[in-house]
């Protein structure tokens, strides 16, 4: 199977992942350049975030000799979805998601309301919007749930 628990050895191909894709998608919606390439950088992403126990135990990597996409699920919700941009459209999101679904059940996750794209490739995993809606954190863009 290409798709594996993550590994200590992996932080820094998952966060380059995490930390392109939000410049890519959250950049040219909240436009802080000093978050986005300042704050935002894979070494400081991995030792305040992903290097933390109980977020690594919950990821799981696609890999065929390349880390090209994860998932990070707690319980029954999926925190964190991203494909590396060079390999998106191939398939990857696809497997991660249904691997999600299969072996943890997870039937919602929250995304950021004006990221259009993600909402739609979720919607087309079943998951729909609730209308439930919270504030971002530090922002007044909105992130809505979607269930299963």
């Amino acid at each position: 199977m290409k798709i594996r628990k993550a590994e200590t050895k992996d932080l820094s191909r998952i966060a380059e992942i995490y930390v392109f894709n939000n410049r890519i998608n959250y950049f040219p919606i909240f436009k802080d350049a000093g978050f986005s390439f300042g704050e935002m950088q894979v070494v400081s992403v991995i030792d305040n975030y992903f290097k933390k126990e109980d977020v690594l135990k919950n990821i799981f990597v696609f890999d065929d000799g390349v880390i090209k996409g994860f998932v990070q699920i707690d319980g029954t919700e999926i925190r964190k979805l991203y494909v590396d941009t060079c390999f998106q459209s191939e398939g990857i999101g696809c497997e991660l998601i249904e691997f999600a679904i299969r072996e943890f059940c997870v039937d919602h996750l929250w995304a950021l309301e004006k990221n259009t794209r993600a909402i739609s490739f979720y919607n087309r995993h079943g998951f729909r919007q609730t209308g439930q809606k919270q504030f971002e954190e530090g922002t007044t863009e909105y992130i809505v749930e979607l269930k299963r």
